[in-house]
């Protein structure tokens, strides 16, 4: 990412401005600052480190943009206005293609919103997809399903994603994401058809695999009535798992089939059949609709005590069955606010997020957490532990 080192930085007071970047004001923990910038339409921070002989300033991780021209403007103009004396610097603003955006890979907010606006009759989903045979056969064979892919291994997600543009496919998106979040954003009986073929069997480690009891609770509620959970696999005892944690369910109709053949083969696949190996599918079905989730949720703050926050703050970590809380780091503006950072939510996917609290109010800078169940039970356990509850 791009960076540089000054051997001194000099004193001036913010906010202050050069060649349309804004530097609005500055946090400060020990030997590290956050400044808040805004450029190009950006609002991030700025992470200046104090070091024996030099500082070393560059873009803060949790507020990074998309953009990578905003980061290097933002830094050009923060070494015009701040440095003495240059060491090195990477900084150059490159004029190309955003390699940042991709057309088919997205993030989780972007998710939220391609399904809330979605005109495909159709969503099926695949998890842990590999080669993408079977996903991009499932896109050539239904121009009305929007395709959702959904892969923990980034290289698969790039590959595939060539492999969609060569194909011209407009009907895929990718997550580079946990399948277990991906869940939880999805709505109630969203989904018509859920894939998940020759997942890894974890053996030795059965907490690790991707079905759950919790799983197929979660598969039940999105999938439409009528809609099908869609397992293949090689292992006998995974298939056999999976049928008991789905036939725990109510109204679960289960279709089990030996060695069927399909029209498409993953090279797992290929190499088991070579093998002479069984392969066996599990398909769920449900009828009737299952409830939406009620996420009715405002992530706000109320009755924050700046200055009781301020003196007690500590580094601490609470865990609960499905969710943890981590206050990391305080930093002090200089008008005595302050700026907190903390990791909460999910253990599979937990958020990172600052905490800008003044006199008068507190909020997420930025931008607030996913609307997830664990996220809203989370925060509330934030906010009372901010609140002087538990603090």
């Amino acid at each position: 990412m791009p960076n540089f080192v000054a051997k001194n930085l000099k004193n001036i007071e913010l906010p202050a401005s050069f060649d349309g970047v804004e530097f609005i004001w500055e946090a400060i923990n020990g030997d590290e600052k956050l400044v808040y910038t805004k450029a190009l339409g950006c609002e991030f921070c700025l992470v200046v480190k104090g070091r024996a002989n030099n500082y070393v300033i560059k873009c803060d991780k949790l507020s990074r943009p998309a953009k990578l021209e905003a980061v290097q403007r933002a830094l050009e103009a923060y070494k015009q206005l701040f440095a003495c004396e240059v060491i090195s610097q990477a900084t150059a603003i490159k004029k190309s293609k955003n390699s940042n955006q991709s057309d088919y890979i997205i993030s989780s907010d972007e998710l939220v919103n391609r399904l809330e606006n979605c005109e495909y009759k159709k969503i099926f989903v695949e998890i842990g997809f590999g080669s993408g045979r079977h996903l991009l056969y499932q896109a050539k064979e239904n121009p009305d399903a929007l395709i959702i892919g959904i892969e923990v291994y980034k290289p698969a997600c790039l590959q595939v994603e060539n492999l969609a543009g060569i194909n011209k496919l407009k009907n895929i998106i990718l997550l580079n994401l946990d399948a277990r979040l991906v869940m939880s954003l999805l709505r109630s009986n969203s989904i018509d058809r859920l894939f998940l073929h020759f997942p890894v069997p974890w053996g030795k480690s059965k907490m690790r695999r991707v079905v759950s009891p919790q799983f197929a609770i979660e598969a039940k509620r999105v999938i439409k009535d009528s809609g099908t959970f869609e397992l293949r696999s090689d292992d006998r005892e995974y298939s056999d798992y999976t049928i008991g944690c789905f036939m725990d369910l109510n109204d679960a109709n289960i279709q089990i089939y030996k060695n069927r053949f399909l029209e498409v083969s993953s090279k797992y696949e290929d190499r088991w059949i070579r093998q002479n190996k069984d392969i066996y599918d599990v398909i769920c079905s449900f009828y009737g609709s299952s409830d939406e989730l009620d996420l009715d949720f405002k992530f706000e703050f109320n009755g924050l005590d700046l200055e009781y926050i301020k003196l007690n703050f500590a580094n601490k970590t609470i865990k609960n069955s499905d969710y943890f809380i981590h206050l990391e780091r305080i930093y002090t503006l200089c008008d005595g606010s302050a700026l907190l950072r903390v990791a909460f939510g999910s253990f599979y996917r937990p958020e990172h997020r600052y905490i800008l609290i003044t006199k008068e109010r507190a909020l997420y800078l930025f931008k607030k957490p996913l609307l997830t169940p664990e996220n809203i039970k989370a925060h509330k356990n934030l906010e009372d532990m901010l609140r002087c509850v538990t603090l």
